[in-house]
């Protein structure tokens, strides 16, 4: 009868152990799931920004010549098309072709009037003097004048001017160009067949649509995983007077926590989006515009900060960079690890000095909380930064509009990487306080 309780009483406990873990297994499974469409999402979005900037880039717009000549041209030319003398304009060229007219003949008369030292200039002359008088010829000055306006306004004569300006202007303007345009060409190109699109306004439209269904997805995502963390660590209120359970639940709580910080590592954790929503400049009476000109765009996560840290060819780079993997991955992970053969595994292997050491004292070294502050503080005067730099380029003149928008943010890996530290906070008391004998903890 006794052997019999005493099997019944150590497969219950057993069989309660069993439960809780494969009932974790479950939401852990799920968390995985959602952490893995965090990052899948998070990965697509980056590239749809990326490509979203080069399409709109500033460099391809603004500070093209190219795109400045083709802008002015069309307006010169619509300039020129629409060419016609006024009335008034009329009456001013007619004054000065007669004011032309009237000098011409005064220095004629002068030429004659100086004296002549040859037989033949002496006879002209005198020919002059006897055939032409001066006054008549002034008196004739309006009319020559009327009938060259009339001519030079004549319908034919207008047209054949306005094309030798326009084939003019079209000369100078193709001795004005830059690299940007053969650039732009083929790069939109790829996108549009990338995209399945023939515009740049289709283009536009297509990525930030999706661009908005992915955001609110990955925060969606972002916020189930958080979920079921927060279960977990819930779970350990009822579970606190089972010790039999503080064990498989301490242990599945470190799997959870890991999800965590490999999701957070790996997705984008902060996005530097600024840009010139519009510029317009009023030029010959004519609008000359430029929308979404992306002056800057980055978006990256701690790992791929490190990794581009490390990849610069300057020492303190690489030095910062080794020092985010070294103390703000490798060590979280290294502690993680610990907890677990702490708890899961025999003396010698449990209570060796570097088990226990990362278990319980390497806290000092763990920087990932760090992180979570200097991600924020960065985020928080960057943010303040960008918004004073853009609002110095919002300018508004007679001739001239400029608007700047801001869209830095943090992104669902900054929520993940903090839910994260939170877990491992929580996690580091329940260690030393109940998953332990208080006597075991190493202060």
């Amino acid at each position: 009868m006794k052997t019999t309780a005493h099997h019944s009483k150590t497969k219950k406990p057993f069989l309660t152990q069993l439960l809780l873990i494969l009932g974790l297994s479950l939401l852990l499974a799920a968390e995985s799931y959602f952490g893995y469409q965090l990052y899948t999402l998070s990965a697509q979005q980056e590239r749809l920004k990326e490509d979203y900037s080069t399409a709109n880039n500033i460099t391809f717009g603004v500070f093209s010549l190219d795109l400045w000549r083709d802008k002015l041209s069309n307006i010169v030319n619509r300039k020129i098309k629409s060419f016609k003398i006024t009335d008034e304009q009329k009456k001013d060229l007619q004054e000065e072709v007669e004011k032309q007219l009237h000098g011409m003949i005064d220095e004629v008369v002068a030429q004659f009037d100086k004296p002549q030292k040859s037989l033949g200039d002496k006879l002209k002359k005198f020919a002059f003097k006897q055939l032409v008088e001066p006054k008549e010829l002034h008196a004739q000055v309006p009319s020559f004048a009327r009938t060259i306006v009339n001519r030079i306004n004549a319908p034919r004569a207008i047209k054949k001017l306005k094309g030798i300006a326009t084939t003019e202007f079209n000369e100078l303007a193709e001795q004005i160009y830059d690299s940007t345009a053969t650039a732009h060409s083929k790069m939109t190109r790829y996108l549009f067949k990338k995209y399945e699109v023939n515009s740049i306004s289709s283009f536009n439209s297509h990525l930030e649509h999706r661009l908005k269904s992915i955001r609110k997805v990955t925060y969606n995502y972002a916020y189930a995983m958080l979920g079921c963390i927060v279960a977990v660590l819930c779970l350990w209120l009822p579970l606190l007077k089972r010790s039999h359970l503080h064990t498989p639940l301490f242990v599945m709580s470190l799997l959870f926590a890991l999800v965590l910080l490999m999701v957070g590592c790996t997705v984008s954790i902060i996005e530097v989006d600024a840009r010139l929503s519009s510029l317009e400049l009023h030029l010959l009476g004519e609008k000359l515009a430029f929308s979404n000109q992306v002056l800057f765009f980055q978006s990256k996560s701690i790992l791929g900060t490190a990794q581009v840290l490390i990849q610069q060819p300057k020492p303190d780079s690489v030095t910062v960079g080794v020092l985010i993997l070294l103390f703000v991955i490798t060590l979280p992970i290294l502690r993680i690890t610990a907890r677990g053969i702490h708890l899961l595994c025999h003396p010698p292997v449990s209570e060796n000095k570097i088990t226990r050491y990362l278990a319980f004292s390497a806290a000092k070294w763990d920087m990932a909380d760090v992180m979570v502050v200097g991600i924020l503080m960065t985020y928080i005067g960057l943010n303040g930064i960008l918004q004073s730099q853009l609002s110095d380029l919002n300018i508004k003149s007679d001739t001239l509009i400029t608007n700047t928008v801001n869209y830095t943010s943090l992104q669902p890996g900054f929520i993940i990487f903090a839910g994260y530290v939170a877990c491992t906070i929580v996690l580091s008391y329940l260690m030393k306080n109940v998953a332990c004998p208080p006597k075991e903890a190493v202060k």
